[in-house]
């Protein structure tokens, strides 16, 4: 996969897209602020960090994980994906 990013780019690989007339596509480099899942883990892992008690097993942890998945607020998916105009 062509992330776009130069430090993973062959120079073989360019000098054929460029002799099969292949143009790359201008896009910015993959970038977890670009990547809107990556703030929702975020807001997941606050979530469950701010309960008391902390989970203290794994069983506790997925349960939690769990439960606060399915309080997530629609309107934050929405922002996040609104957002990303502004993020490029």
């Amino acid at each position: 996969m062509d992330d776009n990013a130069r430090a993973h780019r062959a120079d073989i690989v360019d000098d054929y897209l460029e002799s099969e007339g292949i143009a790359r596509m201008a896009w910015p480099a993959y970038s977890p602020v670009l990547n809107p899942i990556e703030n929702l883990w975020d807001a997941l892992g606050r979530a469950v960090s701010s309960r008391f008690p902390h989970p203290a097993t794994l069983i506790e942890l997925k349960t939690a994980l769990q439960e606060e998945w399915r309080l997530l607020n629609s309107a934050v998916v929405d922002h996040l994906i609104e957002s990303m105009v502004t993020r490029c």
